[in-house]
């Protein structure tokens, strides 16, 4: 009895068809970081103060002093908030008095903006904010870019939670796909065998022998020769098989502690990026551009060297320079950006070997849902990423120290995990290995089978 991958050896390992399916894959996904990411400029919050109506009975000089001044980050601006009173600057204008001279207006009492804001259009023409109805969502009562971003950001995952659902059981091959159905990208044959589709399969594996130039056998899946992966894949796995003894539960909690903790830094840095001091648009090029180089260290990082350690330690470097900027001096903007950008750059890459190592720990069966559940609690992470945003209004450095606070402890319970570098990957629940520390009373006879096959070959990218 003969397995998928030695039927389908003479295809080759990386031809053609591989690198077209590669391409196609890797192309579906270009459109969820318009959709993940576009929240930065439509939710944007431009410049903004009370607004003066036109018929307001003030002379030109009083206009120019309706708005009280603040100092932030080193400059003068305008307050966002509060406009001083107009019903008291009109008698003042209308009585011929000069602000400054014959009026203090530390003295003037404040009002809110009654009547709307004026926005800056040096940044943004137009954004939800300043679209938004204002008196349904007043921006300085609760907060309109909190309400809006979370139903939109809920909007988003759920999308990616149906997506999920459609695709599961499908293969690892297919958890790329996303949310971007293509017509164009073939079924698994692994999958199609395992639910007995054969014929399909057996097309499939033609075509990509014709593309790749080699000759096919006549018959490349015999129905009288079952192959050794159907009955594995015809066992029905649930989501309570995630915790269904101890070890594995605390293994499963763990995870998805650390996909959400990890998702909340590389959201909340990637969410933050117009606040930070300079040019929006150069700082997002910055911040995803960073991502290339996090891509290409992560993928030589996992070629040979031990899974949790490598994560650790991104965890750490990225976690550690974010808590280091409380310590930079307001006016060093660049070295403040510089910290940001290296923070993002470990933070992104540990969360794109998340992928491949929790995808190593969990057997077979439940694999597909393994990386499911725990993808979902990134989900959860990305929603509650921008409430850690919005906590720079406060103190602008909060929201660092408590991102990196949370990436270096996620760091030290990441080396709590087994090794998976070099084992093969488990085929049953009894295979699994065991947390750091976690002692089992029940030994069985499986434990050495996984010696069999010392080395893990994995795709990572």
């Amino acid at each position: 009895m003969r397995d998928y991958d030695e039927v389908t050896a003479f295809l080759g390992e990386w031809g053609p068809f591989q690198r077209f399916i590669f391409f196609l894959l890797s192309a579906s996904i270009i459109p969820n970081g318009f959709n993940s990411m576009s929240i930065v400029f439509l939710a944007g919050i431009p410049e903004h103060h009370c607004r003066v109506p036109a018929s307001a009975n003030l002379s030109s000089e009083w206009r120019n002093y309706t708005i009280p001044r603040q100092m932030q980050e080193g400059r003068e601006v305008p307050r966002k908030c509060q406009r001083y009173q107009l019903a008291a600057l009109t008698n003042f204008s209308t009585q011929g008095l000069v602000p400054g001279r014959d009026v203090n207006l530390s003295q003037v009492e404040l009002e809110p903006c009654l009547d709307g804001w004026e926005y800056s259009q040096d940044t943004y023409l137009s954004t939800i904010i300043t679209e938004v109805r204002q008196k349904e969502y007043p921006l300085c009562d609760y907060g309109c870019a909190d309400r809006l971003q979370f139903p939109a950001d809920l909007l988003h995952q759920l999308g990616d939670v149906h997506c999920a659902v459609c695709h599961r059981g499908h293969g690892p091959d297919l958890q790329l796909r996303g949310g971007l159905h293509i017509r164009v990208i073939p079924e698994s044959p692994r999958w199609l065998i395992s639910q007995g589709r054969l014929g399909e399969a057996e097309d499939i594996i033609q075509k990509a022998a014709k593309m790749n130039k080699v000759t096919a056998p006549v018959i490349v899946f015999d129905p009288l020769e079952p192959q050794e992966l159907t009955p594995l894949e015809q066992q029905k796995g649930y989501i309570l098989d995630l915790f269904r003894t101890p070890h594995i539960a605390i293994m499963t909690i763990m995870s998805l502690m650390l996909w959400m903790l990890v998702s909340i830094g590389y959201f909340g840095l990637s969410l933050n990026t117009p606040n930070l001091h300079g040019d929006v648009y150069l700082n997002c090029f910055l911040s995803a551009a960073i991502e290339v180089p996090a891509y290409v260290i992560a993928w030589m990082l996992l070629r040979n060297l031990p899974r949790r350690y490598i994560i650790a330690g991104t965890l750490f470097l990225g976690g550690g320079v974010l808590l280091f900027i409380q310590l930079v001096p307001t006016e060093y903007h660049f070295l403040s950006i510089a910290l940001v950008m290296l923070g993002k750059f470990g933070i992104t890459s540990a969360f794109s070997m998340l992928y491949v190592f929790t995808a190593e720990l969990y057997p077979t069966l439940v694999r597909n849902m393994a990386v499911g559940a725990t993808s979902m609690s990134s989900r959860v992470g990305s929603i509650i990423a921008p409430y850690f945003v919005y906590l720079g209004a406060y103190d602008r450095i909060l929201p660092y120290v408590l991102m990196g606070s949370l990436t270096v402890l996620i760091g030290f319970v990441t080396l709590l995990f087994p090794e998976s570098l070099g084992m093969a990957l488990p085929e049953t629940f009894e295979q699994m290995q065991k947390i750091k520390g976690f002692r089992s009373k029940k030994k069985t006879g499986n434990s050495n089978g996984r010696e069999k096959n010392p080395k893990v070959f994995i795709t990572a990218f």
